[in-house]
């Protein structure tokens, strides 16, 4: 299943208020725990490794 182009934006944005929402301060502890809650519905942890690589690339 994938997400459409209007979907990721609509992702995007809500990422976006939501960070903005908790401030400078709290963005970290919140990115992780939507990553957790993220890994903990894809249900593989191998999936979620691979994830990470991909959004480590061309920072």
């Amino acid at each position: 299943m994938t997400l459409t182009v209007p979907d990721l934006e609509t992702v995007y944005d809500t990422l976006a208020e939501a960070i903005d929402q908790v401030g400078e301060t709290k963005a970290e502890l919140f990115l992780v725990k939507l990553a957790l809650l993220n890994a903990q519905a894809l249900g593989k942890a191998e999936l979620f490794r691979q994830h990470v690589e991909t959004a480590l690339q061309d920072l």
